[in-house]
């Protein structure tokens, strides 16, 4: 509870930075109607968010440690207030902005606030469950963030939605921007040049294999995802209100996971290996999992292995974010926004390799496109496991 009460604006902040685009996915056909253009085509532009997010997340990588931390939060949340409101104008070109600004600001805020979260913390294991709490505390919102704005909308439908989101994130980054909740700390990070900052990440081969264990994970999550409704009409006859019942138990244990996970690895007692066994426990139960999804015909058996699935990709998750904040140590926030970024890589990656699995075999070959995913970062997480210490 100390550090809910330490990171509350971060908190805050990690919530309503969801809501945006919860609000156009939600509203997306009178979106559309509004804009006279074709419900595919306007969401479609959410894909340009994904774009904007890993350019954005790249370039911005080298600086979030040469910077205060919360006022780039505050930043990203006034770009994010910003074009929220902008989208109330109900254009396609409105929209079209609305949908790069808030993958622009989201791939600033992000970093920023996991950074921010775990410089509050003088150990390494309060450092990880901080910014563990932030994803846990993201996951969560996401979970409820559907009647949330089903409220919101009550005023004006999703243009008052836009409206109340823009205000609150104006008064959010305020808080942020003046109450500083991080301990700073990036004096190495600015002795370095930019290009350096990328280096002190990329070149690193333990950072860089926990980024492409995040890809490829948030590729095979996302990619699941995508079809999950319809593996639930198709064989259960699940209509879409009966179906939300489904997503909250995903979202529901992915909180879990991730809260669980987080403090498990974070665990002061706890062998310092403990995050790697996490690591490859979690995408075994993942790649069993993912399967099991796409070729179970019996209810009860689907409904386990789709919370298995969101449990288990929370754990990995977990695990992640810890070993980045424990070894990155100046370049964390940098090692941060590239892990962002490549993630924002794996949403697409996971939806291209789905329909592809899909158009050639079904959901057999959804089962083996993203259960491969899982089970390349498997062969990946094993191989660090074992020598984490020479992969400095």
């Amino acid at each position: 509870m100390s550090q809910v009460r330490t990171l509350w604006p971060v908190l805050l902040a990690a919530t309503i930075g969801l809501f945006p685009f919860t609000i156009y996915a939600t509203f997306l056909v009178p979106i559309a109607d509004g804009a006279g253009a074709d419900t595919a085509a306007v969401g479609a532009l959410r894909g340009l968010g994904g774009v904007a997010a890993l350019i954005v997340g790249v370039a911005f990588a080298p600086l979030v440690d040469r910077v205060a931390k919360h006022r780039s939060g505050a930043a990203a949340l006034v770009l994010l207030a910003a074009v929220s409101a902008l989208a109330t104008e109900g254009s396609y070109p409105a929209l079209l902005v609305f949908c790069l600004g808030i993958g622009a600001a989201t791939a600033v805020l992000t970093p920023a606030l996991l950074a921010t979260a775990a410089d509050t913390a003088e150990t390494e294991a309060a450092a990880g469950r901080a910014a563990t709490l932030v994803t846990a505390v993201g996951s969560l919102a996401a979970v409820l963030a559907g009647p949330v704005i089903g409220v919101m909308a009550g005023w004006r439908g999703w243009q008052g939605a836009m409206v109340i989101t823009a205000a609150v994130a104006l008064a959010v980054a305020l808080v942020l921007g003046t109450r500083r909740t991080g301990r700073g700390g990036a004096a190495a990070a600015e002795r370095s040049s930019y290009l350096g900052g990328l280096r002190a990440v990329l070149a690193r081969p333990r950072l860089a294999a926990l980024v492409l264990i995040a890809m490829l994970r948030t590729a095979a999550f996302m990619g699941h995802l995508a079809y999950l409704a319809a593996v639930y009409d198709e064989r259960f006859g699940l209509e879409a209100r009966t179906f939300t019942l489904v997503w909250t138990l995903s979202g529901a244990s992915f909180f879990v996971g991730n809260l669980v996970g987080g403090r498990w690895a974070n665990d002061a007692g706890a062998p310092a290996t403990r995050p790697y066994r996490m690591l490859v426990a979690g995408l075994l139960g993942a790649t069993v999992a993912v399967v099991a999804v796409f070729q179970v015909t019996v209810f009860g058996l689907a409904l386990a292995a789709t919370a298995t699935i969101a449990a288990s990709h929370a754990v990995v998750a977990a695990a992640v974010t810890t070993l980045l904040v424990r070894d990155a140590a100046a370049a964390r926030g940098a090692a941060l926004s590239i892990n962002a970024a490549g993630m924002s890589l794996g949403v697409f990656l996971g939806a291209a390799l789905g329909g592809a699995g899909l158009a050639v075999a079904g959901y057999a070959g959804i089962a083996a496109a993203l259960g491969g995913l899982t089970l390349a970062a498997l062969v990946v997480a094993a191989a660090i496991s074992r020598r984490p210490a020479e992969l400095r």
